[in-house]
């Protein structure tokens, strides 16, 4: 029997609620249905707001905070159980968010005008913070598959690496917004290359812990020998427990070469000081969060089951990519007929549904949508609703 929620309604207006607030700095309009970033619509499990009450009512003192054992010890548990990721505490740093941590590793072991590869479609901020910092973006573009997803231009990649002598790759791991989990060979063969070429891997692992329909994710640094040489991963408990307000982040590095000094740049620079309530809440959901998580996976599942059958038998001309991993959905627009304008067009001003629209994450993205699934299912059946409504008047 489920203990917990999921369908409940909450109203985030007058939360300082980011989806919710630059609607209409963003899209032009406040009235869309917001299913745009990723944060879910659910109430996080009762076990961390119970210790940030406990902790912040029963003590009226806010002040500098350190780094217990406990809370490494969480993240440790939580790694190994979970996903078979073994390392110590010498081996774990905090940081603000997996952005800031992958700014703060492209600062670090890289310099202006160094090349960086990422795989578009992809998350778009890598981009931005790339060419943000005065380094370039290779693009070793994923190759589309049959069943929607992707699959890495492996061939490809080794000629990048070998003729445009990249100092980074990024690796989504699992990918957003294609919600692929990437097989360990597929991985290995990554970190081989990456060791032969001297390219350091950035792994962003945030929805490492959001596996759906019986798949598993792969942590890029447990694979060979190579990949604990060359992989620097960064996690969190933000997208999983829908915390992603509270900025907890942590970053792994095995090989001490490229730990200890990158490490010891983020101590002195004081940019692994965590707050208050990052802490707190960040113990609390890798304790004890596991029950919630298991119910809140399982209704995103039956989501995405939803959005899959709704588009089958009332509007052919979008499919629905069945994730393997994560709350984001991506909808293949392209058998609409339409230009990437028009499928944007339609989702905003016709069908009144903010999402992220395709482009955003490279070329190969236009004429799709990401569709965040983190929503009660009422809401996901109003947005097809609408989307079908849309879709019959053009």
């Amino acid at each position: 029997m489920a203990r917990y929620n999921f369908d409940q309604c909450i109203d985030r207006h007058g939360t300082q609620c980011k989806k919710i607030e630059v609607l209409k700095q963003d899209y032009g309009r406040d009235d869309l249905l917001p299913l745009w970033i990723a944060d879910m619509d659910f109430a996080v499990c009762p076990e961390i707001t119970e210790a940030l009450v406990h902790r912040l009512g029963d003590h009226p003192i806010y002040g500098y905070t350190c780094l217990y054992d406990g809370y490494w010890q969480s993240i440790i548990d939580w790694q190994r159980e979970r996903n078979g990721f073994e390392f110590t505490q010498d081996e774990v740093t905090f940081v603000a968010g997996i952005v800031t941590g992958f700014g703060l590793a492209v600062n670090f072991f890289t310099r202006p005008g160094d090349k960086i590869i990422i795989q578009q479609p992809v998350y778009y901020p890598f981009k931005d913070v790339i060419e943000g910092n005065g380094r370039i973006c290779i693009n070793n573009a994923l190759l589309p598959s049959p069943d929607g997803l992707y699959s890495m231009n492996l061939e490809e990649l080794e000629r990048l690496m070998r003729e445009e002598k990249p100092t980074m790759m990024v690796v989504c791991n699992p990918h957003n917004p294609g919600g692929i989990t990437w097989e360990p060979d597929i991985l290995r063969k990554v970190a081989r290359m990456a060791r032969e070429n001297g390219v350091i891997v950035f792994s962003d692992e945030i929805f490492g812990d959001l596996t759906l329909f019986g798949h598993r994710h792969t942590p890029m640094a447990t694979v060979s020998e190579d990949a604990a040489a060359v992989t620097v991963t960064c996690g969190a408990p933000s997208k999983t427990f829908n915390i992603a307000g509270l900025k907890s982040s942590w970053c792994v590095v095995k090989n001490p070469e490229l730990r200890e000094p990158f490490f010891k740049w983020i101590e002195i620079n004081e940019l692994c000081n965590a707050n208050l309530v990052s802490i707190i809440a960040t113990e609390a959901a890798y304790r004890h969060g596991g029950p919630w998580l298991e119910e809140c996976l399982h209704y995103i599942e039956g989501n995405v089951e939803l959005v899959q059958q709704y588009c089958h038998e009332h509007i052919p001309g979008i499919v629905a990519v069945k994730p393997q991993a994560g709350f984001l959905l991506w909808l293949d627009c392209t058998g609409l007929g339409l230009s990437h304008d028009e499928v944007v067009t339609l989702f905003r001003d016709k069908a009144g549904l903010a999402m992220n629209e395709g482009s955003m994450f490279g070329e190969a993205g236009k004429c799709h949508m990401r569709f965040n699934m983190g929503s009660p299912r009422s809401v996901i059946h109003q947005a097809m609703r609408q989307l079908e409504a849309a879709v019959k008047s053009l």
